[in-house]
């Protein structure tokens, strides 16, 4: 069957599928935003509005204090309730203008947000590069449910983020790449779309999961059928391995409309597009996979290191049978890996990092010896505030892997 037929008929499709999937729509601020008559920020600038901000008014949904984070072209706010802002920003004269959206984690909350730092408010410092940061205040509203701007908002400076919240040694590693698509997220889990955006939620790392197609190919994909949970209503239904790659690529598409990777394609658009530092390849395939996936992983590893990027890529040992088939590979006690397993299996497999469940609890002793043999140790999947909080506080894991990265961005940086 030729390219162009099998492209007619995903079309035709298209016209009589439907997908029901409903997600939380992000609010838009419009064409006529202000933002169109702005300049950008320069980094310098950027790096000035990061910090410790009080909240003023909007506490009733933002809480007492809020992290102010960039992230390439956006600015995230993160909140310790669930809440997080992603906005965009520039400068007209002496005035910044931050315009975007918030959005409640755990619930259907959204709304758009509009702020500005006037010129007597530490507009003019930020943008000239000579900060008086006793004078950056925002001020602002937001809307709830709809694109009335009519609560107030107004943060103000207090602190500069720790240093040693800044040098890299923790992790926040978002799961399937992001979040999930349960989450009812603007992208698709286990996307290259998703891996685009999720450094905008405090991700520096990502966990994605990883399954061979019928021919051989390694692809992101989570469940081991093609489902409307998933993806869009379609023609392919079933074991993802039983169909190839070209197939997938003409006939299913993500519940936002994103084709399903290749492992290959996804790597590199995180060492050429994003800041990520980590990333987690989770093996879920049912057959003995990895004499496929290393090889990728060690393409991506030189390319990364050409490009002078800092950037870890491990195997994921979840199971004994991932751990036999990684034994199974030449020079495995040198290939960086991850095992989720027990301390034993770690060692035996010369993993980097382990891996415990986050209901083990903070395991601290357990840890300071993955320390002192040189290993890391990363907790997953941790998503209920309080627990990330403490955690974050009591624990000395070197990264945490959650659906929820903002809310663990804002406990890790407001330390």
């Amino acid at each position: 069957m030729s390219k162009k037929l099998l492209h007619l008929i995903w079309i035709v499709l298209g016209l009589y599928g439907c997908n029901k999937y409903e997600t939380v729509p992000v609010p838009v601020i419009g064409p006529n935003s202000i933002l169109t008559q702005t300049y950008p920020l320069e980094d310098t600038s950027k790096h000035i509005m990061e910090g410790v901000y009080q909240v003023l008014s909007g506490t009733d949904r933002f809480g007492e204090t809020v992290v102010v984070k960039w992230n390439r072209d956006k600015m995230s706010v993160f909140c310790g309730n669930g809440c997080y802002m992603i906005l965009s920003a520039g400068y007209l004269d002496s005035v910044i203008v931050m315009q975007g959206y918030w959005r409640y984690a755990f619930g259907d909350a959204t709304g758009l947000v509009t702020a500005y730092i006037g010129k007597n408010d530490g507009g003019s410092d930020i943008i000239y590069g000579h900060p008086d940061f006793k004078k950056i205040i925002f001020k602002g509203g937001f809307g709830i449910s709809n694109n009335n701007i009519d609560n107030v908002l107004i943060i103000q400076y207090i602190r500069p983020i720790n240093p040693t919240m800044l040098d890299g040694s923790f992790d926040i590693v978002a799961h399937r790449s992001g979040g999930r698509t349960s989450d009812r997220l603007p992208v698709s889990e286990n996307s290259i779309e998703m891996i685009d955006y999720t450094g905008y939620f405090g991700s520096t790392g990502i966990e994605v999961d990883v399954r061979l197609t019928k021919d051989g190919i390694p692809v992101l994909y989570h469940d081991g059928e093609i489902n409307i949970r998933l993806t869009q209503k379609g023609a392919l239904t079933g074991p993802l391995s039983d169909f190839t790659y070209l197939q997938l690529y003409y006939f299913v598409r993500l519940i936002h409309g994103e084709r399903i990777p290749k492992l290959e394609d996804a790597l590199n658009f995180v060492i050429d597009s994003t800041d990520l530092r980590f990333v987690w390849l989770d093996t879920k395939s049912d057959v003995p996979s990895l004499s496929t996936i290393i090889p990728i992983q060690q393409k991506a590893l030189e390319r990364a290191k050409q490009q002078r990027r800092n950037l870890k890529i491990y195997i994921g040992m979840p199971s004994k049978d991932v751990i036999d088939d990684f034994m199974n590979q030449p020079d495995y006690l040198n290939i960086p890996s991850l095992c989720e397993l027990t301390l034993d299996d770690v060692r035996k497999v010369n993993a980097r990092i382990w891996g415990p469940r986050w209901t083990e609890g903070t395991q601290n002793a357990e840890v300071q010896q993955m320390h002192a043999e040189g290993r890391k140790a990363y907790c997953w999947t941790i998503d209920n505030v309080f627990f990330i909080q403490q955690f974050i506080n009591e624990g000395n894991f070197d990264g945490l892997l959650t659906n929820y990265p903002y809310i663990v961005a804002y406990y890790h940086y407001i330390r």
